[in-house]
């Protein structure tokens, strides 16, 4: 489904009781969480695209806040009884934050995976609109049709396996500046919105255990002002990295699924989550 005030989703297993609503990272689209749904049938999944990415590119420009509301829209509008299960990775996760303060009513419960919410080492460079263009114009348009280069961002900086290579490099090659811009921009200076210690919505709070010592203390934080809430590192073992452990629902999406399933259901969490 496509509109241009509406963000574009795809709703899977709908006779199912409970819904969940997945939110991607930035710069991919829906199809990001298509490893997950598909280990998830006992669920109603809705899985969109965010604003100014994949089929919602007319819904822009992007902020958190236009993203957390075009996603309690569509929960309102598509979701069993009004309400879901938010699931938001990275850039997703920040947006599932926001929504906890601004429209938690929609949230039964929320799964928020390596949400940045400090600082980074340079964020300085990273917030401001002239270089993150600059930046854009050395790395993405010289680059649009280099495999080798597309490859390498997907696998090293993205954390995506080779079987998406086709829908990365279709999102990446239709990467506009502004788009660009709009999502660094977002990511780089969001921050603990006002108001989240009134919400009353169970959150599960992850991080990988490879990921900045910022994107630690932000899952920490969260959790102190989140009561109720749990907090867990992300370790897929030897040999992993930063971006394995950033994107595991598409690296290690069995775990995920599980995650998500035992943790509704009240039952112990996958090894790969360590207290």
């Amino acid at each position: 489904m496509a509109d241009t005030d509406k963000l574009a989703f795809k709703s899977y297993y709908d006779e199912a009781k409970t819904t969940l609503l997945f939110l991607h990272g930035g710069g991919g689209a829906g199809w990001m969480w298509q490893p997950v749904v598909e280990r998830l049938p006992e669920f109603h999944c809705l899985v969109a695209d965010l604003p100014e990415h994949g089929g919602s590119k007319g819904v822009k420009p992007f902020s958190m806040r236009l993203a957390a509301e075009k996603a309690a829209e569509l929960i309102r509008e598509q979701a069993h009884g009004g309400k879901a299960v938010v699931i938001g990775l990275s850039e997703g996760a920040q947006v599932a934050v926001q929504m906890l303060a601004t429209c938690s009513e929609v949230m039964e419960k929320v799964v928020i995976s390596s949400a940045l919410l400090l600082p980074m080492p340079g964020a300085g460079m990273y917030s401001s609109p002239g270089l993150i263009s600059a930046l854009f114009k050395m790395s993405v348009p010289p680059f649009r049709n280099s495999d080798w280069w597309i490859k390498l961002n997907m696998k090293y900086a993205a954390g995506i396996p080779d079987a998406f290579y086709s829908q990365f490099k279709a999102d990446f090659q239709a990467m506009t500046e502004s788009q660009f811009v709009n999502l660094m921009v977002a990511n780089q200076t969001f921050r603990m919105p006002e108001g989240i210690g009134n919400a009353k919505v169970p959150a599960l709070i992850l991080c990988g255990s490879h990921e900045y010592k910022a994107m630690k203390d932000s899952a920490n934080n969260l959790a102190s002002l989140l009561s109720g809430s749990q907090v867990y590192q992300i370790n897929l073992g030897q040999g992993s990295s930063l971006a394995r452990e950033h994107n595991w629902a598409m690296t290690a999406p069995q775990a995920f699924a599980d995650t998500v399933r035992n943790w509704l259901a009240g039952q112990p969490l996958p090894k790969v989550l360590v207290s």
